[in-house]
């Protein structure tokens, strides 16, 4: 489906502004986009894809995945690689696959696994030569990532929409950072995107999930309160923190 055909005038603006106020597309980049098969990174995939046909500039674009292994008494749950490429085939993309190390049940920690697949993806755009990695991550994951920081690690701190590492070889970058989940979910309805099931032993069980449901609690007493704590992110005023 075309971009046109997807996405809401006020969805459009978003990611116009997003990518243009954090810079994070150059002509000639070569990007990837870090896919897991859930929605919000096929969304994402998807909107890099088609965004080249509306973009004053050009740049290569390459999915990649993570294959992660479990070894779990049950027998080795794998990540469900051929139904992402699938999803991205009908897109007109293809599939790159990076089989990660099997991790043994005691091993299993959700920072531990996430550490390992940036590592694999940093690996990956270095020996190859991409700029930028893309990922999925939205406005709500920004507020719960803030409130993880806060509740668990005693900071104040969320993720970028833009992020640059290694002296500035490389970009993390979000391109939609401006929008909700439930614009990411009505555009994959729009485009006939079907995440693929999360095998992870894991899933539901997570900080990031209690942080969710608290902050349902919050949104249903001041459903504005979104809104205002992101804007918090951008209006830091040191002089009044410790």
């Amino acid at each position: 489906m075309k971009l046109e055909n997807c996405l809401t005038p006020k969805m459009n603006r978003r990611i116009g502004n997003v990518l243009a106020d954090y810079s994070m597309l150059d002509d000639g980049d070569k990007v990837l986009a870090a896919v897991s098969g859930g929605v919000d990174s096929l969304v994402m995939v998807w909107l890099l894809h088609n965004w080249r046909n509306k973009a004053p500039i050009d740049y290569h674009l390459q999915a990649v995945t993570i294959e992660n292994r479990f070894d779990l008494p049950d027998g080795t749950v794998r990540t469900p690689t051929g139904l992402i490429e699938q999803q991205l085939t009908r897109m007109g993309l293809s599939l790159k696959v990076i089989k990660a190390k099997p991790m043994a049940d005691r091993e299993m920690s959700c920072f531990g696994c996430a550490r390992n697949r940036r590592n694999l993806l940093f690996d990956l755009a270095e020996q190859e030569g991409y700029s930028k990695i893309g990922f999925g991550h939205h406005k709500d994951d920004l507020v719960e990532t803030l409130f993880i920081n806060l509740l668990y690690g005693g900071n104040i701190s969320t993720m970028l929409p833009r992020q640059q590492l290694f002296d500035g070889r490389l970009s993390l970058i979000r391109p939609l950072a401006y929008l909700e989940k439930v614009d990411v979910l009505e555009i994959a309805k729009a485009a006939g995107i079907e995440p693929v099931k999360n095998n992870c032993p894991l899933s539901g069980e997570t900080r990031r999930e209690t942080v969710r449901e608290i902050l349902k609690g919050i949104y249903r007493q001041e459903p504005e309160a979104k809104n205002s704590i992101f804007a918090a992110l951008a209006n830091v005023r040191q002089e009044y923190l410790l």
